[in-house]
């Protein structure tokens, strides 16, 4: 028996796909989804889709109806805003292991900002709908994500706030 599960255990790890490990463990090592188990990380990596952008690529544009939440896993995206002269303004510069356009999945309103690779970069998305199939399939897993989701958009703010207050007055 224990020769079976020590084959078992080997088979297992010649079998499992590399690349899905490694989103696996990238998830893991995010605040968003610390509270998950490793086979709910599992179900998570397969709901997300990877894709690459290049260097000026834009993943979105300000107005666009958002649809889906994104990770950088590698690369870094700039986010800036239109301004009344129809100039670009950077607004913020993200760099991996941080997520963004999360208010789409809160809400299907329009971007508030344009979103471009500045270097070639790797994103995984997890769209709105899949968001909807956790909740209703995974309630654990949905909650986990919606309550941390809230934390930390919640901590965004708070600074946002504390930023306004020691800006001095014009």
């Amino acid at each position: 028996m224990q020769k079976l599960t020590g084959w078992l255990g080997l088979a297992e790890r010649f079998l499992r796909d590399p690349a899905f490990e490694d989103r696996r463990r990238f998830l893991k090592s995010l605040t968003l989804f610390q509270d998950l188990r490793f086979t709910e990380l599992g179900h998570l990596a397969q709901c997300m889709h990877s894709r690459v952008y290049h260097e000026g690529e834009s993943l979105f544009l300000q107005g666009d109806v958002g649809r889906a939440l994104f990770i950088l896993k590698s690369g870094k995206i700039e986010l800036s805003q239109m301004e009344e002269e129809g100039r670009p303004r950077s607004i913020s510069i993200i760099g991996p292991g941080e997520f963004f356009g999360e208010m789409s999945i809160l809400e299907q309103l329009p971007r508030s900002a344009t979103a471009t690779a500045a270097e070639r970069s790797e994103v995984l998305l997890l769209y709105r709908a899949q968001i909807d199939s956790i909740l209703h399939y995974h309630p654990r897993i949905g909650v986990s994500v919606m309550t941390r989701l809230a934390q930390l958009l919640s901590a965004r703010l708070r600074r946002a706030n504390l930023a306004l207050l020691e800006k001095p007055a014009s």
